[in-house]
């Protein structure tokens, strides 16, 4: 198996965050809350296997040579994407079992994760240097 590049062209990321925010606005808009597998779907093959399908079909639209768009690591992409993967599943198991409360708060914190994201912050970056930090300063007792 091929080694992944270590890191992923903006425009693909981008991509996905925006498949993101639609699917949980138009769930919200519909009812339909089985599009949050389509996110979710997408992400959990990322994670697992490196071949988000969401970021695939992006690929095609690319203008340039991927290497020439701004770059985003990868490692930090597969954390912000287990964050939104964890915050998908909850939130699809909330409107299966109509547990209102829990589908709209979680749905609503990774729509605003990918929204924020897409506007230039990563609460996913700014979430795992704090935990690093945290990591070092417990390790060395500063």
């Amino acid at each position: 198996m091929s080694q992944a590049p270590a890191s992923i062209p903006r425009p693909l990321v981008r991509a996905n965050q925006w498949v993101i925010v639609l699917s949980v606005v138009f769930t919200w808009i519909t009812g339909a809350y089985g599009v949050l597998a389509i996110p979710l779907v997408a992400g959990l093959l990322g994670v697992l296997f490196n071949f988000n399908p969401v970021m695939r079909v992006a690929k095609l639209f690319l203008k340039k040579s991927p290497s020439s768009y701004v770059q985003e690591d990868r490692g930090q992409q597969r954390f912000n994407q287990l964050l939104a993967v964890f915050f998908l599943l909850v939130a699809l198991v909330g409107f299966t079992f109509q547990w209102s409360i829990v589908a709209y708060v979680f749905s609503a914190m990774v729509l605003v994760a990918a929204l924020v994201a897409i506007l230039g912050f990563c609460v996913g970056c700014f979430i795992l240097y704090q935990w690093s930090q945290y990591q070092y300063r417990r390790r060395n007792h500063v």
